[in-house]
């Protein structure tokens, strides 16, 4: 951990800030997690939180969860892993229950539908400016700059072409990883 970055206080912080982006994150919190993380608290850097990332879309489960549950732990052990899971997955949770039962009595209304329509379109942009400000931090990647971009347009190309993630993962990821590797082992 750099010297210049901070770290929640307690635990109590810990779950109102993971609560807080979680309220925030509309179509997927990258976007809003970045913001908090690394600009706004200045919990992470940007390398550790493209390295973190990128282990949390490789895992099982929800990315922005496993996010969660790394960074706790690295700063609380498990009651941190805990506390930023449960900030994360709370009160979204209950805000979920209490609109389902709510939109069941009005999904039917052409305006609700409309409104529908018009948060996909945004949840799409949320999900290409996170995707934009990753690439950012790809200038310090090991591969470069060239590199890590192609390996990212071959994926994001996998992907448009239907394939699973599993696939994209053994595809792209694993050559990516063995390459990033490679770049990273010590002369011999």
């Amino acid at each position: 951990m750099s010297a210049s970055l901070r770290r929640p206080a307690h635990l109590g912080e810990l779950f109102l800030v993971f609560s807080g982006m979680a309220l925030q994150g509309f179509g997927g919190v990258l976007g809003v997690v970045h913001r908090e993380l690394v600009e706004r608290r200045a919990w992470m850097d940007e390398a550790g939180f493209a390295g973190d990332w990128a282990t949390a879309q490789v895992l099982p489960g929800p990315n922005v969860c496993n996010l969660a549950l790394m960074y706790g732990w690295r700063q609380f052990g498990w009651r941190g892993a805990l506390s930023a899971l449960g900030g994360l997955l709370l009160a979204p949770t209950l805000l979920l229950v209490l609109l389902a039962t709510a939109l069941a009595q009005v999904e039917s209304w052409p305006v609700v539908k409309g409104a529908i329509a018009g948060l996909s379109a945004v949840a799409a942009g949320l999900v290409a400016g996170a995707g934009l400000r990753l690439a950012a931090g790809l200038s310090a990647h090991p591969l470069g700059r060239a590199p890590a971009l192609a390996l990212a347009a071959l994926a994001l190309a996998t992907l448009l072409l239907g394939l699973p993630m599993v696939g994209v993962v053994l595809l792209v990821g694993l050559p990516a990883c063995g390459l990033t590797w490679r770049c990273l082992r010590p002369p011999r």
